[in-house]
């Protein structure tokens, strides 16, 4: 584990515990199967036991932390069968609140997404890769606004995180990433003209992305991966 980092103001022991473990689950650095100690981890927070648990039952709920009694807590494996539980919830959401968007987008929501193609697109021509994953969560916490169903956002932000880790062990990361934002523009061009089919197809062709990256971590990374079911 690396160095604990401190941002913002402190709010609680496991809030600071969920959120360092929470990122670093996220961006691989604790990869699937390594396992985790209740004891290291509080003293590297110098705390109890308690937060430490409550964090790890936080992260357990997000289908991230595998905690067994009497055996060492593990970041979980993917489950091909969550994944694809996870991908067909989402999937029917998504499609609905594009829907909805394309029928309720105004000049707001036409500016809105405007701002936010610019800065996709300026993260593209700076090669800055990294501040890709919370430019795409805002652009779909902006469709959920303009779908006036940001309730949605919660669910879908739930969804995509137990499959955001996956994307991150793709090993053409940046030769996606203009693709993707090409879908983006493809989503929000269809949303602002009010066509909500051609806003559906369009957010279906982006969710598909996903097929190829899943094939290519089984092959390459298959020990990540638990039976088909589990």
């Amino acid at each position: 584990m690396g160095p604990v980092s401190h941002r913002g103001e402190r709010r609680t022991s496991v809030d600071d515990i969920f959120e360092f473990l929470h990122e670093e689950i996220s961006t691989l650095q604790l990869r699937p199967g390594d396992k985790l100690s209740e004891a290291e981890v509080a003293a590297r927070f110098g705390v109890s036991r308690q937060p430490v648990r409550d964090a790890f039952n936080r992260l357990a709920h997000l289908d991230l932390l595998l905690i067994r009694p009497q055996r060492a807590t593990e970041v979980k494996r993917f489950s091909m069968r969550a994944i694809e539980k996870s991908r067909f919830l989402r999937k029917s959401v998504e499609m609905e609140v594009l829907r909805r968007a394309a029928k309720l987008c105004d000049g707001a929501g036409i500016k809105r997404l405007e701002v936010a193609l610019e800065l996709q697109q300026e993260l593209i021509s700076a090669e800055d890769f990294d501040r890709f994953g919370a430019l795409d969560y805002d652009f779909h916490h902006a469709l959920c606004e303009i779908a006036d169903v940001d309730f949605a956002f919660e669910f879908i932000l739930a969804e995509k995180s137990k499959v955001d880790r996956l994307c991150r062990l793709s090993l053409s990361k940046e030769s996606r990433l203009p693709e993707l934002v090409a879908d983006h523009f493809a989503i929000a061009h269809a949303v602002m003209a009010n066509d909500p089919e051609r806003a559906v197809e369009a957010g279906a062709l982006h969710l598909s992305r996903l097929d190829e990256t899943l094939a290519q971590i089984q092959e390459t990374s298959a020990n990540y991966f638990i039976d088909k079911g589990n």
